[in-house]
């Protein structure tokens, strides 16, 4: 039996493997992000209201069904592993579904409701099931603290890089591949990118491992409840992940500010661009991380968050290079939370063993998965509701006022984020040092089990 505290160094194949398992899952979710609602509005013929409607249930449905989802995977386990047999057996099952979404189908205005809805939902379901035993396997390939650091920067790199690709390929591929027929671009668009990322899923399979072993206790269904309420690290670092719905909200209303304020829809490439190269702040975590406290490195980039956005919102946006500046660096501190959250998380499975005995990896990264999907509703619900306050008019000069409004939400509203953040984070007690003596604790418990095992057999 491997030792629980498993310290073999993740290798750059298996890093770059994982990592090509986020990209290949997340090109599906940044079609469906991106352009899933055009689709729906501008081909299909679907009413904006009636895609609302489709979004709000899928959200409700996953409220219930993603924890339950989590909770039956936590009772499974085979000779390929715990979750590596869901990274073999999805990509088919994902790739199939993003396609059969963007299908163009002649249907009566019931009928594509419905279809719409029904497709919708189920490539949510599918999603999670390949979204969280992905995140899971983060729990156990190592159970080092560095090395978990590491695989986590490259998910959050791999889920970067994913979304990155329909943004800055699909519309492009769909007017070449379409010759001017929006219908079949659409559909041919996202054939391709779905065969260009299902190779890089399969080898995510191939080239990952699991090293860290379960107890021999088995986890029940009912065993997901009693892991969740005695997770309290998991609710820190899930609020501060929910904070993430400010920026998103900015990121909804960033077309608005670059056609009313800099007065050119265009710079949203631009935009797309820098946001892509961001990650690269991701490779520094990983290095700050051995010196540094996550808890701490995480306080430290918040806080020059909210410094740089009052500078930004002091200077204002008359000149776009400055404005793209600012931009530049707050995307740079927003996507190096990523990877600090997600291995935050991750050292809570430990927590919640110690507690009750069980391992809950798909419980507890299923409320990821869950929070993200969650905030990203709200802030869908929000934007609407922010256009409306500031007096915005489609299609029209906008006011003095309302330009000030918009300019105030984008550079200010995610400095709210970053203070709860600030918050959570400076009374957040689960740091390193706590991580080291659970699994200490860990690790005597399962000696102790093998020792008592060995003086029955004796016996």
């Amino acid at each position: 039996m491997e030792s629980l505290t498993t310290k073999e160094k993740i290798t750059k194949k298996e890093l770059f493997s994982y990592f090509g398992y986020g990209m290949g899952q997340c090109i599906s979710f940044g079609l469906v992000g991106t352009f899933i609602l055009f689709f729906y509005t501008d081909i299909l013929g679907i009413s904006a209201a009636a895609a609302s409607m489709i979004f709000l249930i899928a959200r409700t449905w996953d409220a219930v069904n993603d924890p339950i989802m989590a909770s039956f995977m936590d009772t499974l386990n085979s000779k390929r592993g715990k979750f590596r047999p869901y990274l073999l057996y999805m990509p088919f099952f994902i790739t199939a579904i993003t396609i059969v979404l963007f299908l163009p189908l002649d249907l009566d205005p019931t009928a594509k409701i419905i279809f719409a809805g029904v497709t919708y939902i189920l490539w949510g379901m599918i999603y999670t099931v390949s979204d969280v035993p992905f995140w899971s396997m983060s729990a156990v390939m190592s159970q080092d603290s560095q090395e978990r650091t590491k695989l986590v920067t490259f998910a959050n790199l791999g889920v970067f890089v994913g979304i990155g690709i329909p943004t800055l390929l699909f519309a492009p591929l769909a007017g070449f591949l379409g010759q001017g027929n929006l219908e079949k671009g659409y559909l041919y668009a996202a054939i391709v990118l779905m065969l260009i990322g299902l190779p890089f899923m399969l080898n995510g399979y191939k080239n990952t491992k699991e090293r860290v072993k379960p107890p021999k206790t088995k986890v029940k269904l009912s065993d997901a409840v009693q892991a969740i309420k005695s997770n309290k690290p998991m609710f820190a670092v899930l609020a501060t992940f929910f904070c993430n719905i400010f920026i998103m909200i900015t990121l909804a209303l960033n077309i608005y500010f670059f056609t009313y304020n800099l007065g050119n829809a265009a710079l949203i490439t631009i935009f797309g661009a820098i946001s892509l190269l961001s990650c690269v702040g991701f490779f520094f975590i990983p290095t700050l991380a051995k010196r540094f406290k996550k808890k701490h490195i995480l306080m430290t980039v918040v806080a020059i968050d909210v410094i740089a956005r009052i500078l930004w919102f002091s200077v204002g946006y008359s000149s776009t290079v400055v404005t793209f500046v600012f931009i530049t660096i707050t995307m740079l501190l927003y996507t190096a939370t990523g990877p600090l959250i997600s291995s935050m998380l991750v050292e809570t499975i430990e927590y919640s063993e110690l507690k009750t005995g069980k391992r809950n990896e798909a419980v507890t990264f299923s409320g990821q998965t869950f929070t993200g999907k969650l905030s990203i509703a709200i802030a869908g619900g929000l934007t609407g509701l922010i256009l409306t306050v500031i007096g915005y008019v489609p299609n029209q000069q906008q006011s003095p006022e309302t330009l000030q409004a918009l300019f105030f939400v984008i550079c200010l509203l995610p400095a709210l984020g970053s203070l709860i953040r600030f918050g959570i984070m400076y009374f957040y007690t689960f740091t390193e040092d706590r991580y080291a003596e659970v699994i200490e604790e860990l690790q005597n418990r399962r000696l102790n089990e093998q020792h008592h095992e060995k003086t029955e057999v004796a016996g």
